[in-house]
């Protein structure tokens, strides 16, 4: 293993790569949810126009019963409610199925940011202890180099010394 090489490296790219797959699936958990909550758009839409009509009629009924209408009429008006009022209720039901559908999507997306969060962390702290290994490698290849000046030195005065000597 070369002594300059990070230790660390093997481990940081696998670091990296699974912050890249949890960004990928943050990504992917939000078009999700942007879809569950078109869907809930469109219910209650559907719900809305329902209830609507349902008023329209409930106010037809009452000119009807102003304008004393015939007891056959108000009969049939008032059937025809309660056909409305069931299907009001199954559009009700549609619609708290689909909040608790994009409940759930919601809770997706906060649990994969949560984990890109985390892996987030995870990378960060390999690129501080690369920096603080690489400044470690450095001080240590001055103070490498410092001793070998430090003996070469030595050894050039030593042998200057002796030349001295024998002139």
């Amino acid at each position: 293993m070369n002594p300059s090489r990070y230790p660390l490296e093997q481990l940081g790219l696998i670091k990296q790569k699974k912050l890249d797959e949890a960004e990928k699936v943050l990504r992917e958990k939000k078009k999700i949810l942007e879809k569950e909550e078109e869907k809930l758009f469109t219910v209650e839409k559907e719900r809305d126009t329902v209830k609507e009509h349902r008023f329209a009629k409930l106010t037809q009924l009452r000119e009807q019963l102003d304008a004393g209408a015939p007891a056959t009429k108000v009969t049939q008006a008032r059937q025809y409610l309660k056909l409305i009022d069931e299907k009001l209720k199954v559009k009700e039901q549609k619609v708290k199925e689909q909040k608790k559908v994009v409940d759930a999507a919601l809770a997706q997306v906060e649990a994969a940011r949560a984990d890109l969060i985390k892996k987030q962390h995870d990378v960060e702290k390999i690129q501080l202890h690369h920096t603080e290994w690489t400044k470690e490698q450095k001080a240590l290849e001055q103070l490498q180099e410092n001793i070998e000046t430090d003996e070469l030195g030595a050894t050039l005065h030593e042998r200057h010394k002796r030349t001295r000597k024998k002139h």
